[in-house]
């Protein structure tokens, strides 16, 4: 169990890195396609050179996001052989065809990162919906076969072999729907607060020249307003999630809300301790009736609790707090959203520094939202890794020395997340906002030097 649990670690800390950046390739690409989109039917040069500089880093993060989602790629080969062994033969659809949807993101993210000045305004489109639709693809992709480790389907497992395999009812699995949209909308939402974390940090300072102020304020609109839509769609998709817990992985939506017995009019339960001893949440506020409501549409409906199912089958009870902590960031998300469009329309200043303070964090804490509901469908399938099918101390490794292993890519994904953030850092102070505002600002006869 050691090993097991070590790799288990080495890939959970390795998922947690890479899921940075691939969040970040699917929502920037996003926010730079809503750039361009109302530079083109509504034309205005900032937007233009916003949607450009956001390429510039989104260009930066893919040189990390490659090599890290390579080194997982290759984990999940050498410390889950049991588990790619089934993989393999049922559900080597999304993988197969991910290869051609990242072909699309890096061909026409070259198109636009260095033809962009010769395209047409329409081609320009073109090309960032293209990388936009890429990216998007892979992470829906890759999210299918995460799906299906939850409610698996498209095989018989008869005396430990795969039989009568349908590649197709494994890829259109019942989870995959509400999870690829999930994924998706909780990446548009990280990548809208990123952009809103930027311009917040850079409108906190002061004496910033009138057109340098006014770039960063339509760059935080824009966040703010995607934010708001995306995260409001994203709590929406929620409640379908709940219902899609309810139906195929009962013990995953027990062990979030701490739900022992099962029960009619249940409770949503927030914040508080789980107590498997006392068979409740030691401490927790308790919403009536709302578990039921999420979970069946109906208030009397009844959910199934823990005892319901064999002890060594329950998930891991710290679901909770990561569920807790997922839905808290989301909604003050929303919150904080709508506040500040609010006080923008109808307030004496558009945005008051102390508002601009507590956007600086709303980037971050979509981070550690998305952070926290993987670790959650992760972990709340546990103790298996393709459920009711291969429990996870079948899928492992039997080789020893993942310690080490864990040691070394730890300090490898540490090193590239700071100089990632020092490249970042380095390229936009040598490349102010305020040299290209000026750049655009220079007559045509003038830059050519006539």
């Amino acid at each position: 169990m050691h090993t097991v649990n070590m790799a288990r670690s080495l890939f959970g800390v390795s998922m947690a890195f890479h899921i940075i950046f691939a969040t970040m390739g699917v929502g920037i690409p996003f926010m730079i396609l809503c750039a361009e989109l109302i530079n083109r039917f509504k034309p205005d040069a900032d937007f233009a050179l916003m949607a450009r500089r956001m390429t510039k880093g989104f260009a930066i993060n893919l040189g990390v996001a490659i090599p890290s989602g390579t080194i997982v790629g290759t984990m999940l080969a050498l410390l889950w052989p049991g588990f790619m062994e089934i993989v393999g033969q049922v559900i080597a659809v999304p993988f197969q065809v991910e290869m051609w949807a990242f072909f699309l993101e890096a061909l026409f993210l070259s198109i636009y990162v260095y033809g962009a000045d010769r395209l047409s305004p329409n081609m320009r489109l073109l090309s960032v919906a293209f990388v936009w639709l890429g990216g998007t693809a892979s992470a829906v992709l890759i999210t299918d076969a995460h799906a299906w480790m939850n409610t698996p389907r498209g095989f018989d497992r008869i005396d430990g072999k795969i039989m009568n395999v349908d590649p197709w009812a494994a890829v259109f699995n019942p989870s995959i729907k509400v999870t690829a949209i999930h994924v998706s909308l909780s990446a548009f939402t990280a990548g809208a607060f990123v952009v809103v974390t930027i311009a917040a940090v850079k409108l906190l300072r002061r004496n910033l020249e009138e057109q340098v102020r006014r770039y960063y304020l339509k760059g935080l609109t824009l966040g703010l307003i995607v934010g708001l839509v995306v995260s409001l769609a994203t709590a929406l998709n929620g409640h379908e999630t709940a219902q899609m817990l309810h139906e195929y992985l009962p013990e995953k939506l027990a062990a979030a809300e701490g739900l022992f017995e099962t029960t009619s009019h249940a409770p949503l339960v927030v914040g508080g301790i789980p107590d498997a001893e006392q068979q409740r949440v030691v401490g927790g506020i308790e919403i009536p009736w709302a578990l039921s409501f999420l979970a069946t549409n109906t208030f009397t409906g009844v959910v199934r609790g823990l005892n319901d199912f064999p002890r060594e089958d329950w998930p891991p009870l710290f679901t909770h707090y990561l569920f807790d902590l997922m839905v808290m960031i989301g909604s003050f998300l929303l919150a904080i959203s709508a506040l500040s469009l609010l006080l923008r329309k109808f307030g004496p200043r558009k945005y008051p520094r102390w508002l601009l303070t507590i956007l600086v964090f709303t980037g971050p804490l979509a981070l550690l939202a998305i952070e926290f509901g993987w670790i959650f469908s992760c972990s709340g399938r546990q103790p298996w890794t393709i459920y009711h099918v291969m429990r996870t101390a079948e899928a492992a490794t039997r080789t020893a020395n993942v310690d080490l292993l864990f040691v070394m890519f730890t300090a490898l994904y540490v090193f590239l997340l700071v100089a990632t953030g020092l490249v970042l850092r380095y390229y936009f102070r040598k490349h102010p906002v305020i040299e290209d505002l000026n750049k655009r600002n220079v007559p045509r006869t003038e830059s050519k030097g006539v």
